[in-house]
């Protein structure tokens, strides 16, 4: 399959694997309510996301043993969102992009998935640190351009660091703010202001 551009209903989808999804004020979802989502998948099949905004309170080491000694702080699982929350997926970031390592697959950088079912001592090395979700968030074809199109979502690049930030709840605006101009505005929205 070639990732660059697929042509769809007569015009080119450019994959966005690897770029962020920030939920707008608009996007009163409960599942999505000032989510920042890493899309781990776009292809013209759908589209497949975790949210790395939502820490449990569950630590890591409790449900995946070892796993939890690679696991940056805070060292819990995430709920990747609604689809599948008993389904885990695991995003790492290597220390050295160009690496190849069995049981990791490339999202953008130095950043991807890991194969659960690998020792995780055999990637201590490799890895600088990784992230669990319970769950992911998925779109069918051309679904997740349409809530773009429809105001729901900002598309912006994600910084390698973005997955793994020790502090979560601050990643909406923090991301938002480093746009700069009116996106950093959107940053200090009250979270109780009903939009229509």
């Amino acid at each position: 399959m070639h990732s660059e551009g697929q042509a769809i209903g007569g015009r080119s989808m450019e994959s966005m694997t690897g770029q962020l999804l920030v939920a707008t004020p608009t996007l009163k979802d409960p599942n999505f309510d000032r989510t920042v989502v890493l899309l781990v998948a776009h292809q013209p099949g759908g589209a497949l996301g975790v949210v790395l905004n939502r820490a449990t309170e569950v630590p890591v080491s409790d449900v995946l043993g070892d796993w939890g000694e690679l696991a940056g702080e805070p060292a819990v699982l995430f709920e990747g969102g609604p689809v599948q929350p008993e389904s885990a997926i695991c995003l790492a970031r290597m220390r050295t992009p160009t690496q190849r390592v069995k049981g990791f697959n490339r999202i953008s950088g130095a950043v991807g998935t890991i194969d659960l079912s690998v020792d995780p001592e055999r990637l201590r090395a490799s890895v600088s640190g990784i992230r669990v979700f319970a769950g992911y968030s998925g779109w069918e074809p051309g679904q997740v351009e349409r809530e773009i199109a429809a105001g729901s979502w900002f598309v912006m690049d994600a910084l390698p660091g973005d997955p793994f930030v020790d502090r979560p709840d601050d990643l909406w605006p923090m991301v938002l703010r480093r746009q700069g101009g009116i996106m950093a505005a959107v940053a200090h929205f009250p979270p109780d202001v009903a939009l229509n």
